[in-house]
């Protein structure tokens, strides 16, 4: 097993117990996250909306040279800004997220990786959806920007939980098909679905230009498989049983692991959908602010 990452804030055994996300995220936020960056989430400039005839006065940076040098006709282009963020949080709630070897699931990790989202584009004036899924959207929560918007998003987060089967391509669709506004999209699950079905999914959001991040959020058990001789592995969404010795299987899991995770970073990549594998043992505040950094150093 892998050595433990040391935080301020990081204990899985005290997290699970803790139900205030709101007190949680504000102290996150405040203390590791916030000054890092004015606006590290911000991914869309002005956009061009039209031409109109140019009037002595009007600033010549916007300017058409090209129109002019083609026609001798003077034109500047007008943009429509785009000043505030809309940013949808997708959850994953189905079974297999409420997995947890160490007193703190996928599930909860997510939801503390959401609360803290929330909380900092609430902050920095964004508007904020809420999306949690299993095998269909169980509940779906408007983009808005209010301290009472924020309260009820991380409210329905305390009262969710994980259970039934998984749908992440049927619902990550149906999501992208009732859209009405591009902005950012963050999904936070262990995309444990059929992995051409989810890109398929994934791509949809692209296709209406949104900007994707993708958390691929695992225990630290499943990456490793760090049991010895035989165990029972259960189903979370379906129930069933398994017998394995896995000392026997364990270089082979881990193989199959490592595939799965390159497949979603390869198609990614060429997807332009930015992809972090988590472990719920990372610390989520420092990981996040590590994200950060790093999402405003390629900016």
């Amino acid at each position: 097993m892998r050595g433990r990452f040391k935080s301020k804030y990081y204990d899985p055994q005290k997290l699970a117990r803790i139900k205030n996300l709101q007190l949680l995220a504000r102290t996150v936020v405040e203390g590791y996250i916030s000054g890092l960056h004015r606006s590290p989430f911000k991914g869309f400039s002005s956009e061009f909306a039209e031409y109109r005839e140019y009037l002595p006065g009007d600033d010549l940076k916007h300017f058409d040279w090209r129109v002019f040098a083609r026609s001798d006709k003077r034109y500047v282009r007008q943009y429509e800004e785009e000043t505030n963020l809309t940013c949808t949080l997708l959850l994953d709630a189905s079974g297999s997220m409420a997995f947890g070897s160490d007193g703190l699931s996928k599930f909860e990790y997510g939801c503390y990786l959401a609360a803290t989202l929330t909380y900092l584009m609430i902050q920095q004036r964004d508007q904020v959806g809420l999306v949690i899924f299993g095998q269909d959207v169980r509940q779906r929560i408007p983009a808005r920007n209010s301290p009472a918007h924020m309260k009820f998003l991380l409210e329905q987060l305390e009262k969710a939980s994980p259970e039934g089967e998984t749908g992440i391509a049927a619902s990550l669709h149906a999501i992208a098909e009732t859209s009405t506004r591009r902005g950012l999209v963050i999904l936070i699950s262990d995309l444990i679905d059929d992995q051409d079905g989810v890109m398929n999914a994934l791509n949809h959001f692209r296709h209406d230009r949104n900007e994707v991040i993708v958390f691929n959020t695992f225990d630290p058990a499943e990456t490793d498989l760090p049991y010895d001789g035989l165990v029972e592995l259960l189903d979370l969404e379906t129930g069933r049983k398994m017998q394995v010795r896995a000392d026997v299987i364990r270089r082979d899991y881990r193989e199959k692991f490592q595939q799965f995770v390159r497949r979603y970073q390869s198609d990614c990549a060429a997807s332009r959908v930015d992809y972090q594998l988590v472990t719920t043992d990372a610390p989520f505040e420092l990981m996040l602010a590590a994200y950060l950094n790093q999402r405003e150093k390629f900016k």
